[in-house]
Parts: structure tokens; sequence; C-alpha cells
């Protein structure tokens, strides 16, 4: 049974006031906004915004005996070494998935045939903007890698349930990875993907 609790609202109107903004700060790839705001309730506050220029691309890649690639590197901004699938930037206004077909090519070195769209989503919707896409690759064909200079990758083969198993235990935290591999988990035991 579903349970709906609706407090008066209506979808379409945003309870948030802005009262003034600031942008405080700025790079290649985000800037941040500092809003004098009227919150939902009325109360004066602040509310810091980070908006990012690209869209976040995450692509699995699934070969025919269900084995995937994941792509390791240590994140500065988490302090800590990251299983990953393969993911970067896509430019926005450029197709996605040529995006993604970059993004495979430059970090695992694989080609796919066929592409299938997973979803798309909201990275951290309470303090950015960032929205991306999830892909699945199909059909794969082993080509070099060209990583860019800023990355330094180990890409490794392993069973699709390995990568799952990762995520249940706490391994694979990245949430286009995540997003990525209990999609996947979902149309296997659907059957929808063999």
């Amino acid at each position: 049974m579903e349970v709906f609790l609706f407090y008066n609202m209506n979808e379409n109107i945003n309870p948030w006031r802005v009262l003034g903004e600031r942008e405080v700060y700025q790079n290649h790839w985000i800037s941040v906004t500092e809003y004098d705001v009227l919150n939902p309730s009325g109360g004066k506050g602040i509310y810091g915004k980070v908006h990012l220029k690209n869209l976040a691309i995450g692509i699995l890649p699934l070969d025919e005996n269900l084995n995937t690639y994941l792509v390791g590197q240590y994140r500065f901004t988490i302090n800590r070494y990251s299983w990953e699938i393969p993911e970067g930037g896509g430019y926005i206004g450029i197709d996605m998935l040529e995006s993604a077909k970059r993004e495979l090519k430059e970090e695992t070195g694989l080609i796919a045939k066929e592409w299938t769209k997973l979803v798309d989503l909201h990275l951290s919707n309470s303090v950015s903007d960032e929205a991306g896409a999830i892909f699945l690759a199909r059909g794969l064909k082993q080509e070099e890698a060209m990583p860019e200079e800023t990355e330094q990758l180990v890409v490794k083969k392993v069973p699709f349930a390995k990568a799952y198993e990762m995520v249940e235990v706490g391994v694979i935290t990245d949430s286009l990875a995540v997003t990525a591999i209990l999609k996947v988990k979902i149309l296997l035991l659907e059957g929808r993907i063999k």
C-alpha cells in the first residue's frame, strides 16, 4: 500500500523567495552563488548553490559474460581512493551519448556497439544543480585508453556480481556508480538484459 503525505503543497510554486544574490567563487568548472532568502516558513537566511558547468556522464560497460569495468582513482575532494564506473564531464549543449562514448574510450579504451540510457539524475540537489546521465554500453571492443593528464587511473575488469557486492558492502560509494550498478542489477533480475 502506497501512502502519500501532502502538506498543502503545490509542486509548481517555489516556496523560496530570493532577496539578493552574489557570486562568491568561479573557475572553469564551477561557480558558487550565495543567496539571501526567505525560506518556505518565512524566515530569513542564506543558501549557497554550486553550479556545475558540465554534465556528469557515467557508463556501465557490460560484456557478453556479464563482466564490467571499474575505474579506480584517488579523489581529491573526499581524500580517499574511489572505485567507480567510467565517468566524466559532458559539455552542456553536446549530445550526452557522444560525451559517454568519449569518456568510455578515454578511460578504458573500450568502444561499444550498443548504447542504452539507463537514467537521468541530479547528483546532490540540496547544494548543487549538477545534472547527469548514465548509459549502459554493450558489444564491447578493446582499443587503447587515452586518459586525461590529470587522471591516474587503474582499470579493473570484474564480474558484474563482484561490482554489485562492492556496492553492498560500501566499497563503491560514488553516486553515479552506485546508481548504475543498482539499476543494472534490477534489469538483470527482471530479465530485461542478459
